[in-house]
């Protein structure tokens, strides 16, 4: 019964950490949009811009570690 559950336990947490990856991944692109509502300086605006689309497009496919990477990367360009 055991050896059952344990496989049963590793799908349920792996299917917790992809929510929570989801979620991340969706705050990260809704704090993209806001800091291109600022009006950032142009190459600022051009790295977000591309961050973003890079970010929806991985969300769009459930690469959710991608989309992170991408929202990482339009956060460094801001700290510039």
């Amino acid at each position: 019964m055991r050896i059952l559950l344990l496989p049963l336990l590793a799908v349920t947490a792996a299917g917790a950490a992809r929510a929570d990856e989801a979620g991340a991944c969706r705050d990260g692109i809704a704090t993209i949009r806001a800091e291109l509502q600022k009006n950032p300086a142009e190459a600022v605006r051009a790295a977000l811009r591309r961050h973003l689309r890079v970010a929806e497009r991985e969300l769009d496919e459930r690469e959710y570690d991608e989309c992170l990477d991408a929202v990482k990367d339009a956060r460094r360009a801001l700290a510039r």
